[in-house]
């Protein structure tokens, strides 16, 4: 395949590619922004996604686009910022080329910010039959395939059916699936009560299921046992030291032999780096993830950066790799970009050192677990300190007032707004679930 022809002519700057419009890329493009240089940015969408929200488009409450921003829009502002929408498929570090499937593209610098995809540990099965949740089209797939089962139960006349139809399955005591056990609960006890009053709600189940012996493992343990009780509270039934096996079209079995019935059952167990990562050439480690050095750079070439979800670094405590989260993805854009700008210079790069600004988890309406700065908190407060933190993370004013309002209108009314079933997968849902 011949290279783009944006390619044949010498560029006058040096050329920084940057693989992924995720945290980590975008705030690598923002600290180059006024340097001598030329930043291309490649992404397989045309939007940035701010995920920490998708739990919230896949219960309904919010709408696909506003968690998330044209890209363009973003690089507007700087000059020196172009974007290109493709898939990348690999890197060619000995000719110093990213390849995509619109051709070959020459760089200086190449910084991999592709984020992560879900882990399913290799089994094909447990991919199959359940459903993962990192990006829109995953989410909102998730969301059609929840009011369907709510459809269907509507119609059933088979208890048991109807039972498997009104289970909800999380698999995966982090972050991710104590947010999205609480918002299946909420669905339950605020929407699906009132828009079906001819299902006993009481038999509708949310299931968490954790292989350890704690949910959130990386929160102090007091604040892990606030969210277990808390969702405990609200009727989430958590299962601790319970890995699963495997996974088929009536549910998931157990290791010690039991087996849970439900027709929705989403893999938030675990995550790994993007396939690019696979394409590479390079031992990876641990989640699939590139090993860097402390300048992320690959220890063979000082041109190559890999930021974020892909990057493996130790250092975070001893022996154990900085989390795939987007504090650690932000930072370390902003530290590949000035070690890019240094080495131009002929100037020593600096290895990166991460700022912990703490986490924190919602569980539901007016509840939450925060641990920011020495300070733990859960409950009301915590919640209110999550609202603020992740509305002014929104990237661009329409996204933050969309997602306020749709906010306000939930908790005032008790109510969610997006209750529509369309867009990718729902007719062929509505054929697997009836063929079942």
């Amino acid at each position: 395949m011949t290279s783009l022809s944006l390619d044949t002519q010498p560029a006058r700057r040096p050329r920084i590619v940057i693989v992924g419009a995720g945290f980590g890329g975008l705030a690598a493009a923002r600290t180059l922004a006024k340097a001598p240089v030329d930043v291309l940015l490649i992404n397989r969408t045309n939007y940035h996604g701010f995920w920490p929200l998708l739990y919230q488009v896949a219960t309904a409450g919010l709408e696909p686009e506003s968690i998330a921003y044209p890209v363009r829009a973003i690089l507007r502002r700087y000059r020196n910022a172009d974007f290109l929408l493709a898939e990348v498929r690999g890197i060619d570090v000995q000719r110093r080329l990213v390849q995509t499937d619109l051709g070959d593209i020459t760089y200086d610098y190449v910084v991999l910010a592709a984020g992560s995809t879900t882990n399913f540990f290799g089994n094909e099965r447990i991919a199959h039959y359940t459903m993962g949740m990192k990006d829109l089209n995953e989410a909102q797939r998730l969301r059609n395939h929840v009011l369907l089962c709510c459809e269907r139960a509507a119609a059933e006349t088979d208890p048991d059916k109807r039972a498997a139809l009104l289970t909800f399955a999380v698999v995966g005591g982090g972050p991710t699936g104590v947010e999205l056990a609480g918002a299946f609960v909420e669905l339950i006890r605020h929407v699906i009560r009132h828009d079906y009053p001819m299902l006993d709600v009481r038999q509708a189940r949310v299931v968490l299921i954790e292989a350890t012996d704690r949910i959130l493992a990386s929160f102090p343990d007091s604040l892990q046992r606030a969210a277990l009780m808390r969702l405990q509270r609200m009727g989430v039934e958590v299962r601790l030291n319970t890995p699963v096996a495997d996974a088929d079209a009536t549910g998931l079995r157990f290791r010690n032999g039991e087996q849970l019935v439900a027709k929705t059952v989403v893999w938030a167990a675990g995550v790994r780096g993007a396939p690019l990562a696979d394409a590479l050439s390079v031992s990876l480690a641990r989640g699939a993830r590139v090993p860097v050095t402390p300048l992320l750079t690959l220890p063979t070439d000082e041109h190559v950066f890999v930021i974020g979800d892909m990057a493996y670094l130790e250092g975070y405590r001893p022996g154990v790799a900085y989390p795939m989260v987007a504090p650690v993805a932000i930072q370390m854009g902003e530290q590949a970009a000035r070690n890019i700008l240094a080495h131009m210079n002929g100037q020593p790069m600096q290895p990166f050192r991460y700022i912990d600004k703490g986490q924190m988890a919602t569980i539901g309406r007016s509840a939450a677990v925060l641990d920011a700065f020495g300070i733990r908190l859960s409950g009301w407060l915590a919640w209110v300190g999550w609202l603020f933190v992740h509305l002014m993370a929104l990237v661009g004013f329409r996204n933050r007032a969309l997602v306020l309002l749709n906010w306000a209108y939930s908790y005032f009314t008790y109510d969610r707004g997006v209750r529509l079933i369309f867009g990718l997968g729902a007719e062929e849902q509505t054929e697997e679930m009836l063929r079942k």
